[in-house]
């Protein structure tokens, strides 16, 4: 439990981490992101003896199409994120990680051909109904709220299909995003400006940590969710978008009219709906194992 509480903690306060890193480009940020996370997490498969897994996955043609798949969808998130938050929409990063879940719902419906019972159709509708409502209020739909849920949702969808354990997978992905992620720190170390050319001592600390906060709350992750039900787990992923809120609203002073608290309104409903049909489907599915 302190592992799972302690793994969305701090992917939630992550969103100070990089506001602290708001003068850079956030592109620039990923790239090194990326390469410091894939040095770290080869020395961690490595020290587990299980780069062998991850070598023969990145040999398996079909596999490495899903990885590759995988890795895209994780870099465009990781990418909107951080834009997201070095430019001052906080707020609309929690949305989206409210409206993932329920993404994630539609996916099953439309890929996975999952019967869509009633509760889900009321959470459905009561995201659209959020979208809607947060279009009239930004006068165009939440574009970087959709692009984050859907690029996650479908990002969950390919991870289903990828045969190796979270820490792997992730490994893997990284490996690929290796030679864009170096041409993208060479682009930005060979301008008249580059990341470290006006950063201070602390600033140029905090981009080299970058891959340590990639994979200390991902460890907690994966240790947690061999130990506890997904039923107590899934509820704990809100913990990220509540804090998000609440930073760019209480911390940030992003704007938080009372239109677009309704459009919030909403599409919390529709996530206490998905989470009591979750909830009322465990006895159904724990009769069904029995």
């Amino acid at each position: 439990m302190a592992s799972g509480l302690g793994a969305y903690l701090l992917w939630g306060v992550l969103t100070i981490y990089w506001k602290l890193l708001d003068d850079f480009d956030a592109f620039d940020l990923i790239g090194w992101r990326i390469l410091t996370a894939a040095s770290l997490l080869l020395v961690l498969v490595a020290t587990q003896r299980r780069l062998r897994f991850v070598i023969a996955a990145l040999r398996d043609g079909k596999l490495l199409v899903r990885i590759a798949a995988a890795a895209v969808l994780l870099v465009a998130n990781w990418t909107l994120y951080v834009w997201a938050v070095v430019n001052e929409h906080v707020i609309e990063t929690a949305l989206g990680y409210f409206i993932a879940p329920l993404f994630t719902s539609l996916i099953g419906v439309v890929v996975l051909g999952e019967p869509l019972r009633w509760l889900q159709k009321v959470a459905l509708g009561f995201a659209f109904a959020s979208v809607a409502v947060l279009t009239l209020v930004y006068g165009r739909p939440p574009l970087i709220a959709l692009a984050i849920a859907a690029s996650w949702a479908v990002y969950g969808l390919l991870k289903k299909q990828i045969s190796l354990r979270p820490v792997d997978s992730l490994t893997a992905e990284t490996i690929v995003l290796t030679p864009p992620a170096v041409a993208v720190v060479a682009w930005s170390l060979a301008r008249t400006s580059p990341v470290f050319g006006g950063a201070s001592s602390g600033e140029v600390i905090l981009i080299l940590l970058t891959g340590l906060i990639t994979a200390v709350p991902l460890l907690l992750f994966a240790h947690s969710a061999l130990r506890l039900p997904l039923t107590v787990i899934g509820p704990m992923q809100f913990l990220v978008p509540v804090i998000n809120f609440l930073l760019g609203w209480l911390a940030y002073d992003e704007s938080m009219s009372t239109v677009r608290f309704v459009g919030f309104l909403l599409v919390w409903v529709g996530l206490v709906c998905s989470l009591a049909d979750t909830w009322r489907g465990k006895p159904r599915a724990t009769a069904v194992v029995g």
